[in-house]
């Protein structure tokens, strides 16, 4: 007689990855990854957050937030197996194209920076380079430190690409800046040492190259606009209005986009002297604020019409879409400037400073933790100073 085996139920095996959440002092929970691998765990927090649900916006919000997420686990779930199997550093490190992988990262970073997605167009920018310089096909196995030197002297020698300028005509800015190249070298160096984490190469080529043979960081220029120039672009359209209100609200207030972005109508109040002021936490620092802001600034706000407190003020899309359309609009009035949203920042820097504003006052209407950033400003104003009374020079020859 045969002896019959007794079939048990496997358990199910627990996944690599748990989505979890913490909450924050402002009532908002920060979702993150619980991962353990290798024997390690460790948390990964994913910069999305779940909001009180007050309105159905909020409530569809989460469930985006959600969604991507689960995405981002299942990806990490992919990324723990491939590793431990050794699949990655056997198969994708001789055949993967390092293109396919930086449009990975690039649609990772479109998914997760609802706010603002400026890394997104940063890794477009350096995927672009790399096509222009090399192709679309070029593997990691090719990627060495040979590479690395050519790529570096090639950004030395390339043009900027050409930009629309109004609706029909175009012109080129010359040479890559030295502050661009260095942006774009270090995103790549990011990108290559991202690979040896992911276990895909084994060391980082551009570790080998020396300091002396890479762009230098410079601080670079910050562009505003005269007072002249905003009343230009007062009486000029723009393709979507509520970038024009938003923009020259930024202007006399000196808001980020990202906090532009997500003021509501509940956030605009009085003080105790009944002038209007904005109560908000910055995006980029998570400080609490309180703004006061112009009369002028207050002309730009939309028709509120029948909006609620906790509503949006102003529907704006990703930041990539609102720069191309701000430079669109300021070729429109005249303007020979790249204007992006946060040049209305700086111009409300330079204008509050040119006017005699106290440096330390501006530092605080910024939100800036360090007086230094503000001080950048300062210099800007100082170098037109010299630069006007200059013009005086030769008069009398």
């Amino acid at each position: 007689m045969k002896q019959v085996k007794k079939l048990t139920k496997k358990s199910k095996a627990k996944e690599p990855a748990t989505i979890r959440f913490k909450k924050l002092s402002n009532g908002n929970k920060s979702i993150y990854l619980d991962i353990y691998s290798g024997g390690k765990r460790y948390y990964e927090f994913l910069k999305l957050y779940i909001i009180p649900e007050v309105t159905p916006i909020d409530k569809n919000t989460n469930k985006e937030m959600l969604q991507m997420a689960t995405a981002l686990k299942a990806q990490k779930i992919i990324e723990i197996k491939n590793l431990e199997s050794g699949f990655t550093n056997q198969g994708i490190k001789q055949k993967a194209y390092f293109i396919d992988y930086l449009e990975k990262i690039a649609e990772s970073k479109f998914k997760t920076q609802v706010s603002n997605s400026s890394s997104y167009r940063n890794y477009k920018i350096l995927i672009s380079r790399l096509k222009e310089f090399s192709g679309d096909k070029t593997t990691f196995k090719q990627i060495n430190k040979e590479y690395c030197r050519n790529f570096i002297q090639w950004l030395k020698t390339a043009k900027n690409k050409v930009y629309p300028k109004g609706t029909s005509q175009t012109y080129t800015t010359g040479l890559i800046l030295p502050s661009s190249q260095y942006q774009i070298l270090s995103l790549f160096k990011t990108a290559l040492k991202k690979a040896v984490k992911d276990g895909i190469i084994p060391v980082n080529p551009f570790d080998h190259i020396q300091t002396n043979e890479t762009p230098k960081r410079v601080q670079g220029n910050r562009e505003y606009l005269t007072i002249d120039e905003v009343k230009l672009l007062v009486k000029t359209n723009c393709e979507r209005p509520i970038i024009k209100q938003a923009f020259l609200f930024s202007c006399f207030c000196g808001m980020r986009y990202s906090d532009i972005k997500n003021l509501r109508w509940g956030d605009i109040r009085t003080d105790n002297e009944g002038k209007p002021e904005i109560k908000y936490k910055q995006q980029k620092t998570q400080k609490e604020e309180n703004l006061q802001i112009s009369e002028e600034a207050l002309k730009f706000l939309p028709d509120r019409g029948s909006a609620k407190e906790k509503d949006f003020i102003f529907n704006l899309p990703y930041n990539w879409t609102v720069n191309t359309i701000l430079r669109g609009w300021a070729c429109a009035a005249g303007i020979n400037k790249r204007v992006t949203f946060h040049v209305g920042r700086h111009t409300n820097a330079t204008l509050l400073l040119s006017l005699g504003t106290p440096i330390e006052t501006v530092s605080k209407l910024l939100g800036h933790s360090d007086i230094q950033t503000t001080q950048i400003y300062a210099k800007v104003i100082d170098r037109n100073k010299r630069e006007a009374v200059s013009k005086l020079d030769g008069i009398t020859d």
